[in-house]
């Protein structure tokens, strides 16, 4: 077997925040390392407001410095609604982050969904996997976009990007991105990054903090029951990273790893 997905416990989500930033950082420094850029995928759901507070904070010196010029943000899944929508990602993360960036600081690259085909989520995922493809693929053909990190949040059903429990798209093995048009979590009508490109990525942070987690996180962690989720740790081992506060794995069983770089 393996390696297995690293569970960093913290017991407050400004403990989480400040853990969160250093694997950031050091996740951005390897991308540019590796081709100048830096690739990130984000989800919707409580994360941007986690990612607000470990990414708005002062950085401590040059090596703690969030290098936003060389970010180049997709969304691991996103809403069949207008980009003004409160139920879209892009909204969400506007509103907790992107907004909040320092005036005069040179602002990341974002790849939003096009609005003119909302109607037709086939074509609208189309649409979002040229974008992938325009970006990943510019030079030369690849099969999968390799991300350097997809940051990704975890529902109560054990859910992740728009990839529910039992449903087909789990199946999917071709596109990079898909429709769905029965989400199980409203609104129905969405498109998703498909599990292979998911579990293709460099790395992969999930972040999950409070309470009502902890029932979900030990069927993942400790059945895996096919949950999304756990086929994620399941495909990518120690390139997984689990940022949650203690009260979201209260009696899960499986160890937890001190954090470090």
């Amino acid at each position: 077997m393996g390696k297995q997905a690293n569970l960093y416990s913290f017991p407050s989500v400004d403990t989480l925040a400040t853990a969160l930033r250093s694997y950031l950082i050091s996740c951005q420094e390897v991308g540019i390392e590796r081709h100048g850029v830096f690739k990130v995928g984000v989800s919707g759901g409580s994360l941007p407001k986690t990612l607000a507070q470990a990414l708005l904070a002062p950085a401590k010196d040059e090596s703690d410095k969030v290098k936003w010029e060389s970010w180049e943000i997709f969304f691991a899944d996103e809403r069949a609604v207008p980009l003004s929508h409160k139920d879209s990602n892009y909204f969400l993360l506007k509103k907790e982050l992107l907004d909040k960036i320092p005036e005069g600081t040179p602002q990341p690259t974002v790849h939003t969904i096009d609005e003119s085909v909302l109607d037709d989520t086939q074509e609208l995922a189309d649409r979002y996997e040229q974008a992938l493809v325009n970006s990943f693929a510019a030079r030369d053909s690849v099969k999968l976009p390799i991300f350097d990190l997809l940051l990704l949040g975890c529902g109560p059903d054990g859910h992740t990007c728009s990839l529910f429990p039992g449903h087909e798209l789990l199946r999917e093995t071709e596109a990079w991105v898909s429709p769905i048009e029965d989400s199980p979590k409203p609104p129905p009508r969405r498109i998703t990054l498909t599990l292979p490109v998911v579990t293709h990525s460099v790395r992969l942070a999930f972040v999950a903090t409070g309470g009502g987690k902890k029932e979900i996180m030990k069927d993942i962690f400790e059945e895996g029951k096919g949950l999304p989720c756990a086929l994620v740790n399941e495909a990518t081992g120690e390139r997984c990273s689990w940022f949650v506060d203690n009260a979201a794995v209260e009696g899960v069983s499986y160890p937890k790893r001190p954090f470090s770089l």
